[in-house]
């Protein structure tokens, strides 16, 4: 429809006190990805190319977060959204034949679409500014829009200073622009901080271009897209908006939610078809869960890979692991970090695994700890059993090969090696290799005394 180019502003410079955080707005998480992510995808989306990001406060970590995606211009005092967008359009340099979209750092939930339409109106009207609006019961802060006699759109009231008349006019400004850029420097040189908070109100270049009789386009837009992010209420009004997107999209591909309103996930994460989530489920980071998968209730995975046909039952936790086809996980299970799981592995109820590899059809079913280990092919863990993987300094591995036997309270002190096909019998500390297909065991001799029960409980009344 226009061969012109379209440059994207993000305003990140304000540090958000309301948050009461230590840590700088846009850079606070909601589904799992900083606020500031979700804007950086629409930017890309849109045009293409990167953005310039305005920083002030804490720009150390916002430039070290977003240094791959942005580029960036320095506001070194906070006077107002107008100044902000100066200090980006010192960085677009010729600005003929462009428009400049302005999004804010902390408004994650403006869908694409909607962005597009908002580009489409501007460009097909040829609007010398174009901007995004809501209806509002409540106004509240919000700047109000002022129509002129023809519905046409004249300028923008801060709430500070608006009139009585104007403070009831409930359609107002959502904080999203396109500037046509040929005269977008000038007029933002020439704007006045003479108003209520002293500042350059990037609002009032809507006045300029009226004077010089151009159009001003509005879009009126759903009020969820255009929430930005002033307190802890707000980013978890935002959360809730992303994660009901997530599921709704998950649920559109095929996945069963049991309970949606029950279930907390991030953005990121990728369900495959007949897979079911039953309720209070925890799924964050870049988890991946395959097809035809149960995860059962109160299951909390944190960067899992999880292939087809695999079972999570209730209460498992999981980070940082892989678990292949047809493994069973759980009930209450804990696979720390760098566990993976081969296919058709069971790992049962009240089993803790970190760094431990499982070869295909191996088996921990119940109550052990299995860390720093290589677990065989087909071997079988006991209740019970410990790799004893820690002597107070290092870390020390032990392997299982194929087909190994471990019966049910055994210790294996690491570094062990157990050989394929090798048994080792219940109740052994094991502290030397195990050739294969031998048995191992530590056990010393029962010892059966006949009778001292009866006699125990005799002398115990005598003392009485």
């Amino acid at each position: 429809m226009s061969e012109r180019r379209l440059e994207v502003v993000i305003l990140a410079a304000g540090q958000g006190k309301r948050m009461k955080s230590k840590r700088i707005k846009v850079l606070h998480r909601a589904a799992g990805r900083a606020l500031v992510d979700y804007v950086l995808d629409m930017s890309l989306a849109l045009s293409g190319h990167a953005p310039v990001m305005v920083v002030g406060h804490d720009r150390e970590a916002v430039v070290a977060h977003c240094s791959d995606r942005a580029r960036f211009a320095t506001q070194e005092q906070q006077l107002g959204t107008g100044h902000a967008v100066l200090q980006a359009v010192k960085l677009l340099g010729d600005l003929r034949g462009a428009d400049v979209l302005v999004l804010s750092g902390d408004v994650p939930l403006t869908r694409p679409e909607t962005l597009r339409a908002l580009l489409d109106e501007h460009l097909s009207r040829a609007h010398g500014v174009s901007m995004m609006t809501m209806m509002l019961d409540d106004a509240g802060s919000y700047g109000r829009i002022v129509r002129g006699p023809e519905g046409n759109v004249e300028r923008i009231v801060e709430a500070k200073d608006a009139s009585a008349a104007e403070l009831r006019v409930r359609e107002v400004n959502a904080g999203i622009y396109v500037f046509r850029g040929e005269e977008l420097e000038r007029d933002l040189a020439s704007l006045s901080a003479t108003n209520a908070q002293g500042e350059y109100y990037l609002t009032d270049a809507i006045a300029t271009a009226r004077r010089r009789k151009e159009s001003v386009g509005a879009l009126i837009a759903e009020p969820i897209e255009a929430l930005g992010v002033n307190s802890r209420a707000d980013l978890a009004h935002v959360e809730r908006e992303l994660v009901r997107r997530a599921i709704a999209r998950l649920m559109s591909e095929g996945v069963t939610f049991r309970n949606p309103d029950s279930v907390t996930i991030d953005a990121q994460v990728r369900i495959g078809q007949d897979t079911v989530v039953y309720p209070f489920a925890v799924l964050e980071g870049e988890t991946v869960i395959g097809s035809d998968c149960v995860v059962g209730p109160g299951v909390h995975l944190k960067g899992c890979r999880i292939g087809n046909g695999v079972e999570i039952r209730t209460g498992t936790v999981a980070e940082d692991s892989t678990v292949a086809d047809g493994a069973t996980v759980g009930p209450y299970a804990h696979l720390r970090g760098g566990t993976v799981l081969g296919e058709k592995v069971k790992v049962g109820n009240f089993v803790e695994t970190k760094k431990a590899v499982f070869g295909k059809g191996a088996k921990a079913s119940h109550l052990s700890y299995v860390g720093d280990a290589e677990i065989g092919a087909d071997c079988n863990i006991g209740a019970g059993t410990i790799t004893c993987n820690y002597d107070g300094v290092q870390k020390h591995k032990t392997v299982l090969e194929d087909g190994v036997f471990i019966g049910s309270d055994t210790q294996l002190v690491a570094p062990i090696r157990v050989g394929n096909g090798a048994y080792v019998g219940a109740g052994s500390t094991i502290t030397k290799d195990v050739p294969a297909g031998a048995l191992a065991l530590t056990r010393t001799p029962q010892r059966t005394i006949e009778g001292w029960a009866a006699r125990r409980r005799l002398e115990r009344a005598a003392k009485k």
